[in-house]
């Protein structure tokens, strides 16, 4: 969220445009209902949402989900034991560089890389699993994937890169900026050997790779080189209330109408299960330069 955009003069919304905690269950019921098994708090940052816990407490009462949080940990290490103790399975930190400036400069934000490290450190003694996610940007922090991969090795916390996406329209982005995943593979196993692991599930993201040393693993999230539109099981609901399927979507169902206006959780469900249906999102493969200047929804927005 650059601050040339979203300054002190910006206007956020009003917290009654926001979904409450108990609508945000309902919908998430819905949505277990109909299969999904897996829920990620994310954002913006999801830290700064007033007890928040609340919310976790709230979700963890729904059988069978797997219930994990995206955060910059600017706010982890004092919130950890709680989030944990709410019932949070995992958390995810979003950690670009091991370099203070280039840190700073990559996100925008006044609090120091050895805030992240203790917030890592603080879930991880809180018995929170934690993944390290990198956004690679080239000639930016490119000359840091084998410093981040020495200093996670062993830690038991997983690392995934990132290639650099064109989420939304404020972040300048360039296909000339992208380190392809090969190559941060690469770089990587030229240091430290490494062998591919099979996908633990149809749809995953991520391709792993484990040191052959057996100190861990890294993935790779190569959405731009190798785009995976067609496996792609993600939906994305906004803090009020849209439905969007996918990470570029250029806008959304109203679920916020539906919820305030008397709908059933039977009217959620076939809304829900009749916008997955009609899907047709397939951005990643068919980027080209006309596409990547559509208007699209940031990702402070709708999450990663």
């Amino acid at each position: 969220m650059p601050k040339t955009v979203f300054g002190q003069d910006y206007r956020f919304m009003d917290r009654k445009e926001l979904l409450t905690f108990e609508e945000l269950e309902r919908v998430a019921r819905v949505f277990a209902g109909l299969g999904v098994e897996k829920i990620r708090l994310t954002g913006g940052e999801p830290l700064l949402r007033k007890e928040l816990e609340t919310l976790v407490e709230r979700l963890r009462t729904i059988d069978g989900l797997d219930l994990t949080l995206t955060t910059n940990a600017s706010l982890l290490a004092r919130k950890a034991e709680t989030l944990r103790a709410a019932g949070l399975d995992r958390v995810n930190v979003s950690l670009d560089s091991l370099d203070d400036a280039t840190f700073r400069a990559m996100n925008d934000v006044d609090f120091p890389v050895t805030r992240v490290l203790e917030g890592i450190e603080a879930a991880a003694g809180a018995g929170l699993p934690v993944k390290v996610n990198a956004v690679v940007k080239r000639g930016v922090n490119d000359d840091g994937v084998v410093e981040m991969a020495r200093h996670f090795r062993g830690t038991g916390h997983g690392l995934r890169f990132i290639e650099y996406m064109d989420v939304g329209a404020t972040n300048g982005w360039r296909l000339d900026d992208v380190v392809p995943a090969t190559e941060i593979v690469e770089r990587i196993g030229t240091v430290f050997p490494l062998e591919p692991i099979d996908p633990a599930y149809r749809g995953e993201v991520a391709q792993r790779f484990r040191y052959r040393d057996g100190a861990g693993e890294i993935g790779v999230i190569a959405s731009v080189t190798q785009p995976f539109c067609g496996d792609c099981t993600r939906a994305r609901i906004s803090a009020e209330g849209k439905l969007y399927t996918c990470l570029f979507a250029v806008r959304g169902t109203d679920l916020r109408a539906l919820l305030r206006g008397g709908a059933s959780d039977d009217d959620l469900r076939d809304a829900i299960a009749g916008v997955w249906a009609r899907r047709t999102d397939r951005y990643s493969e068919i980027r080209t330069g006309r596409t990547s200047e559509l208007p699209r929804i940031e990702m402070s927005y709708i999450g990663g």
